[in-house]
């Protein structure tokens, strides 16, 4: 029995330690969904143009890349537990100073905070998640993954219900980390306390680099869709601009369904299936959406990327727990950092290709992506096998 089964064996895991998983998943995504309502309302008080707020904003993604490797050592000496019932804790309240700082400054360094915030949270619900499924012996990783969609939903949708009714932003904030605050209490106990003797450093080895690439691509493509999409629609297949968003909505609602009955999905079809045909679905879902021109055909298109993207980074998260090339806990750090490569720097990239040989050839980079990445997943199975 390896070092790490035996550390494993100490937990125990039931429904209460289940459902906590998934939470931990809702809680980053209520947080970040209170905060992206506020920026237009930042913006407009602090009288800054669009340049200012796209590098504000840029300090998120650049904070949470350098700290995940970080994540990953701060889980292995104190525990995933108390890293994240700590960063849950931190985003509640760095909401309400988001809500209320007084110049670009002041927000920089917040932003930064968060970022950093969002890193240590990415990798240490990640490694709970693979552990509890684990133990559990059962398909959960969709389910959980679709938790963030769920807080994302439940955020916004309190939001423009407070705002409506007259709330100031600050006192939305308050109501939105209260709570953040209370779930933490509540399910924050039912976090797994795990820390590996393994080595925590994070530089990918062996099948995990594979693992990392399958999970760039696919968040690139996610990425893409959110920055891209509603651009695409207005510029190429001149979309009305207060319907360009549309593409996004779809997609986000297709991704959370898919999800949500992920674990089933997966289940039914088996894991190689399921990441081959999401590859397929989401790079077909790219090509609809170039070769056709009648809108709401084209939002066939969209849904077809939602359903094929939604399953497959939770099943190589899955993955990871088979593989022997490195510990857990680094395998997941590593997976996570190779991911968000394509999160942060993808949608900046595809803006320069976008300048350069235009947009249109951007959406035929990505289906091409989708196309490597069935021919990939079909090799990273057989290695596994």
């Amino acid at each position: 029995m390896s070092l790490e089964d035996k550390e494993l064996m100490q937990f125990k895991v039931g429904k209460k330690e289940q459902y906590a998983a998934r939470m931990a998943f809702f809680i980053p995504g209520f947080a970040i969904s209170t905060w992206a309502p506020m920026i237009p309302m930042i913006k407009e008080r602090l009288h800054i143009e669009a340049d200012i707020l796209g590098l504000l904003l840029l300090c998120i993604g650049i904070s949470a890349f350098i700290v995940i490797p970080i994540g990953g050592l701060l889980g292995k000496k104190f525990g995933c537990k108390k890293v994240m019932v700590t960063t849950g804790s931190l985003f509640a309240i760095v909401l309400v100073a988001l809500s209320c700082l007084p110049n670009v400054w002041s927000y920089a360094i917040c932003l930064i905070l968060v970022g950093a915030i969002m890193g240590c949270t990415e990798v240490c619900m990640n490694i709970n998640a693979v552990v509890v499924e684990k133990l559990s012996q059962k398909r959960m990783m969709s389910s959980m993954h679709g938790f963030w969609s769920v807080g994302c939903f439940c955020s916004a949708g309190l939001f423009s219900i407070l705002a409506k009714m007259g709330l100031d932003v600050f006192f939305i904030a308050i109501i939105h980390c209260l709570i953040i605050l209370a779930i933490v209490i509540f399910f924050g106990r039912y976090f797994l306390d795990y820390k590996s003797a393994n080595s925590a450093i994070a530089i990918p080895k062996g099948i995990v680099v594979l693992f990392g690439i399958l999970a760039c691509v696919s968040f690139l493509g996610e990425g893409a869709i959110m920055d891209w999409g509603g651009v695409f629609l207005a510029e190429v297949k001149d979309v009305e601009l207060s319907l360009a968003g549309v593409g996004y909505a779809v997609f986000s609602v297709a991704m959370l369904i898919m999800r949500l009955i992920g674990d089933k999905v997966v289940q039914f079809l088996g894991e190689e299936k399921a990441v081959v045909l999401g590859s397929s679905l989401a790079g077909l879902g790219f090509l609809w959406i170039i070769i056709i021109d009648n809108f709401y055909l084209m939002l066939v298109g969209f849904v077809l990327l939602g359903l094929g993207a939604a399953n497959i980074v939770p099943v190589l998260y899955s993955l990871l727990q088979y593989q022997k090339d490195m510990p857990i806990n680094a395998a997941v750090t590593a997976v996570t950092c190779m991911g968000y490569t394509g999160v942060i720097l993808g949608p900046a990239i595809l803006g320069f290709i976008a300048q350069g040989i235009g947009i249109i050839s951007v959406f035929y980079l990505l289906m091409i992506l989708f196309i490597i990445q069935v021919v990939m997943a079909k090799y990273v199975f057989n290695r596994l096998k």
